[in-house]
């Protein structure tokens, strides 16, 4: 991420004409209590009447002007500041996206929406209502002081008494507030997770009766964020008196010392006046520090959270100059890959070469590292030894997009965005695939007569990850988006677990006549396999056995036991209905 500065560099000129506004604003504002001076010294005690109109006249364009340049530069500050919330909010998302999925394995999802809406929130805030607020502050004390000075060097030692004071109460607010900031920030991330785990499974929630443990398990994060917010509460209540007592007793003893003074001959009753308004105008500033260092401790929390995971990088990268295939055949080779998570070794020496156009079939129990095989070769993940080919070429020297883009993957676990039955089909390629295309990926999927039957049909919006469909429903929308993407690769990761076996059957005579296509399916049903021109059985990340469906079958081993377990009772039953028959003959 750029520093915080770069951002407020690109927009210097903004913030140069509305610092310019805010000078002028304030001068402004100054000008009234010299015009109160004359007021008093030379109309009310010298009796000169004839400038009286024209010293009212001259506070009322005092205040259209101050309000005239007061608006410009909050308009400026509220809409560069909004400009840099949004570049952030940008930036911070598109890097999300770039990192591997180590990252996303070890972050949970509520705490990258704190960062990526609350956090660039605060900073947002820092740098236009607030960061506006400091330089006025800053730009007010210092014009209001140089007037006091002029006006009485004597008077002036008071407020100059007072604001180190004042200060040095803020700084220590800050640096107790900081701490609370962080902590704050860390259980928001935690309070946002509970949350939208539990939505999300709200179908499990009730299923299993948890109501009851989730809300307590929330109300206790909730107490915890509570109690925070009280911590900062606490420091803040405990402080900001000081800055209360300080500016209110300002002005009295400003009015009291500044009496002796007028008495004593020292200045006029119009300078004193004068003197009480800029003490009154430089109160503000003084209790303004205390919400300003309270709102910037909050923008600095942020910053360090959203700095962290700008500090990430992800684990895939492309070299330097890539090769680009262009038109990718879909040959793929495993040369002795192996892969290991954490202690935990997930896949030993897998080899197998599937030529373009050809379809492998894969199985094995569950853990048996099925999956991550799809995961290496869309480089989810990177192999610790040996390595992946397509077309030749390792997956490594290849564009992660060019590798991406030519694989349709259908997932175990289907995820449907809330959108219309046609876009979630397009997804794949939404600015390429016609509306002809989605109805024949549609037909091919077996999903037509279901979408069909609801009442906008392809316009049908199904909700988050497919609510309102059923399973075997949502899989045959997954299926058509991965027909409709029409890639090289087509990969199918336990998709049909969900269907019937008639629409499983249609479902894999579709699948045969992609003659072209290179296909790789995973499955635990022999029927999703068993025309493969291979099948490999995993065994604990290994290949346990390999070859086509009669093969594996005569070797009765792990694919034979497994038929067994699928079919044996339909063997059997057959086998004894034969029995039957021929005792009845």
């Amino acid at each position: 991420m750029k520093k915080i500065s770069r951002y407020v560099l690109k927009y210097w000129y903004a913030y140069a004409a509305a610092i310019v506004f805010m000078i002028i604003s304030v001068s402004l504002d100054m000008l009234s209590p010299l015009i109160t001076k004359r007021i008093i010294d030379d109309v009310i005690v010298g009796g000169n009447m004839s400038i009286f109109t024209i010293l009212l006249l001259g506070i009322l364009l005092v205040g259209v002007g101050r309000a005239t340049f007061q608006y410009l530069k909050e308009f400026i500050f509220d809409m560069v500041s909004s400009k840099i919330g949004v570049d952030i909010r940008k930036n911070l998302f598109k890097h999300i996206q770039s990192l591997s999925i180590q990252f996303f394995d070890q972050t949970n999802t509520g705490e990258l929406m704190s960062r990526v809406k609350d956090d660039v929130d605060k900073i947002w805030y820092a740098l236009g209502f607030v960061g506006m607020l400091i330089i006025e502050v800053v730009l007010h004390t210092s014009i209001v002081l140089y007037c006091m000075i002029n006006l009485s060097p004597k008077l002036t030692m008071i407020p100059l008494i007072a604001m180190p004071i004042v200060a040095s109460v803020a700084l220590f607010m800050e640096k107790k507030l900081g701490g609370v900031y962080e902590a704050i920030s860390e259980e928001n991330a935690v309070l946002n997770t509970v949350a939208q785990e539990n939505l999300a499974g709200v179908r499990t929630v009730k299923a299993f009766a948890r109501e009851k443990f989730e809300i307590a398990k929330f109300l206790s994060h909730n107490k915890k964020y509570y109690d925070l917010n009280m911590k900062q509460s606490q420091v803040f209540v405990k402080y900001f008196p000081l800055f209360q007592f300080t500016t209110k007793l300002l002005p009295v003893l400003v009015i009291i010392y500044g009496g002796t003074l007028v008495i004593n001959g020292e200045i006029t009753l119009g300078t004193l006046g004068a003197f009480a308004e800029y003490s009154y105008n430089i109160v503000w500033p003084m209790e303004m520090i205390g919400w300003l260092s309270n709102d910037l401790a909050s923008a600095f929390a942020s910053r360090k959270k959203i700095m962290k995971i700008f500090a990430e990088e992800s684990t895939i990268k492309e070299i330097e100059n890539p090769v680009v295939l262009g038109d990718v055949k879909g040959n793929i080779e495993f040369h002795h890959v192996s892969f290991s998570q954490g202690d935990k070794k997930v896949l030993s020496d897998i080899n197998f070469i599937l030529p373009a156009g050809k379809t492998i079939g894969i199985m094995g129990a569950t853990g048996a590292g099925k999956s991550t095989i799809i995961q290496l070769l869309q480089r989810l993940y990177d192999t610790e030894e040996g390595e992946i080919r397509l077309d030749g070429t390792n997956i490594k020297d290849l564009t992660i997009k060019e590798l991406r883009a030519s694989i349709s993957l259908v997932m175990q676990d289907v995820f449907l965005f809330s959108d219309t039955v046609n876009e979630n089909v397009k997804l794949g390629k939404r600015s390429i695939v016609n509306e002809e295309e989605v109805c024949h990926a549609i037909a091919n999927a077996q999903a037509k007569d279901f979408i069909e039957r609801m009442e906008e049909q392809y316009e049908t919006i199904i909700g988050e990850r497919g609510v309102g469909l059923s399973g075997g429903q949502k899989q045959r929308i997954s299926i058509a988006r991965a027909f409709a993407k029409k890639t090289p690769i087509l990969v199918l990761d336990d998709s049909t677990s969900a269907l019937d076996m008639e629409t499983e059957h249609l479902i894999q005579k579709a699948l045969s006549e992609l003659n072209n296509t290179t296909k790789i399916i995973i499955a635990h049903r022999i029927s999703a396999v068993k025309n493969a021109d291979e099948i490999i059985i995993l065994e604990d990340g290994r290949i346990a056995e390999r070859g086509t469906h009669d093969t594996l079958l005569a070797a009765k081993g792990l694919y034979y036991k497994t038929y067994m377990a699928q079919y044996g009772d339909y063997l059997e039953g057959n086998i004894t209905a034969i029995k039957e028959e021929l005792e009845c003959l």
